[in-house]
């Protein structure tokens, strides 16, 4: 089948899978301190499943998988996984978003097994507001993890939540990362999704207000070209190696050039971060229906696609965005 197109014209070529809602963080933004009620693991989705739909998908016109959770590195099997899905023709990147804290010791098998990037979540680089925001004191080995990234050469965004009174004192700092290092240091607007709804939000840091911050300490930053589909507004600062982006995350000004599907662990398609899920893929199989059918029902969600996050959230069947990011893919 030819590449894949929504019902707004918009290609989709890339799928966010969370393999696990599981992590082993306790980030305050994305779920309670008691942490979730996990998903009993026969209510996942196998790695056979996954990798079938992956392979429907790829026939669909889908040429990039992003791995991510919940913590993708605590589900048992990860590497192994991974490794299939390297032999999938037509599959051209395979990326993954971590936390970092295992990841380090697997970094040369990563590089072995072809990931093209690897996106680090990582919120202070001040070990006890770390702390603060993750409630595990595992800066070191996540930063660790940063050190064998670049060591092994493989692209690095660090992706980082900006948080009103939690680590804004940080933005200078994260910044000043991109001086010597070739990474993508990436600004994200915090977002609803902590998994009880009820945080409150004290000071709202917008992208515009992120920009702001950056020139009043480098006045010479400028803007990059955005690639197509991307999440992020891209700015160069003078002399530094690396790049900086900025996502509108909750603001959804990106909306427009969205080429994403998400795949939860349990197996929900959802066709938006902000929609509650629009069929169950795992069910579907476990019914045992064809490939062929998988695809039908794949190609009609797509084709009654949200415009953008607004209408997706107003088309939800059970109330506001509430659920924790690690259910649904960050």
């Amino acid at each position: 089948m030819n590449q894949v197109i929504d019902n707004h014209g918009r290609p989709i070529n890339y799928l966010r899978l969370a393999v696990t809602d599981r992590c082993n963080l306790r980030c305050f933004y994305c779920m309670p301190e008691e942490g979730i009620k996990y998903v009993p693991k026969p209510h996942l989705l196998t790695w056979e499943e996954m990798e079938r739909v992956i392979r429907i998908l790829v026939r669909m016109g889908v040429d990039k998988v992003r791995i991510t959770g919940g913590e993708p590195f605590v589900r048992r099997g990860i590497m192994e996984f991974l490794e299939e899905l390297s032999q999938i023709e037509g599959l051209q990147q395979i990326n993954i978003t971590t936390n970092g804290v295992l990841t380090a010791p697997l970094v040369p098998d990563l590089k072995r097994i072809g990931i093209k990037s690897v996106n680090l979540s990582l919120d202070s680089l001040d070990r006890q507001r770390f702390f603060d925001i993750t409630r595990r004191d595992e800066f070191p080995n996540v930063w660790q993890t940063f050190e064998a990234l670049q060591a092994h050469n493989i692209s690095t965004k660090i992706n980082t939540v900006v948080m009103s009174g939690k680590n804004t004192d940080d933005i200078i700092p994260m910044a000043e990362l991109t001086r010597h290092s070739p990474v993508s240091v990436r600004f994200i607007e915090e977002m609803p999704f902590n998994g009880d709804g009820a945080h409150e939000y004290q000071e709202f840091w917008n992208y515009r207000r992120i920009l702001d911050e950056l020139k009043k300490a480098y006045p010479g930053i400028y803007k990059l070209p955005d690639p197509p589909a991307s999440t992020s507004y891209n700015y160069q600062i003078p002399g530094h190696q690396g790049t900086i982006g900025i996502i509108a995350a909750f603001s959804r000004t990106f909306c427009g050039t969205c080429n994403r599907l998400r795949l939860t662990p349990q197996g929900q398609f959802r066709t938006c971060l902000y929609d509650d899920g629009v069929f169950n893929i795992r069910d579907l199989i476990r019914q045992g229906l064809n490939d062929e059918t998988l695809q039908t029902y794949i190609y009609e969600a797509l084709q009654n696609r949200a415009k953008d996050g607004f209408e997706a959230e107003a088309r939800r069947k059970v109330g506001v965005v509430s659920e924790s990011m690690s259910t649904i893919g960050g």
